[in-house]
């Protein structure tokens, strides 16, 4: 098993990042499994609209709600999420090179989300790498039993972490 993490401060260029990655990765000829996140700004709202992209080739799935400019509150539609698993659940029985995570959150540290398929990732032998931040990192660290290795959050540096082109789940 081969699990890492990588963070940067602001949410937004890790979500570019790690979508970066995934075009890079199957651009080179790897499936990807999981999700990146896509975020859409609006002129008129301080706050994006959240769309995750299920890997590969899956649905893009806006997951986050419109509260009003005004909200402070967790945005994340769990209906939207739990699409969004089911959408790679399905896929993940195709085999896969590598499981993305935009980020190991709230609901993954509370034991939900996308918890049991990074479990399912890790047991078919996957490369997984997650996005985290200051809030989880820790619970991730836990959840791989501290196997996690920290990635640098850059484009070479994830790419040559994920290098073993032999690796194919199925």
């Amino acid at each position: 098993m081969k699990i890492g993490y990588t963070k940067i401060s602001a949410q937004g260029e890790l979500d570019l990042l790690l979508s970066d990655v995934a075009h890079q990765l199957e651009a080179d000829g790897k499936r990807c499994m999981g999700i990146v996140q896509i975020n859409s700004y609006r002129d008129n709202c301080h706050r994006c609209d959240m769309d995750v992209q299920v890997l590969s080739g899956g649905p893009k799935i806006r997951i986050s709600q419109d509260l009003g400019n005004d909200s402070h509150g967790c945005r994340l539609n769990p209906d939207a999420m739990a699409q969004a698993i089911a959408g790679v659940e399905q896929r993940m029985q195709d085999g896969f090179d590598v499981f993305l995570l935009n980020k190991f959150g709230r609901q993954e540290s509370e034991g939900k989300g996308f918890r049991e398929l990074l479990g399912d990732a890790a047991a078919a032998g996957a490369s997984i790498l997650v996005g985290t931040n200051g809030l989880n990192e820790s619970s991730f660290i836990e959840f791989s039993g501290g196997e996690a290795e920290f990635i640098a959050p850059n484009k070479t540096a994830i790419l040559s972490w994920l290098g073993d082109p032999e690796r194919i789940c199925a």
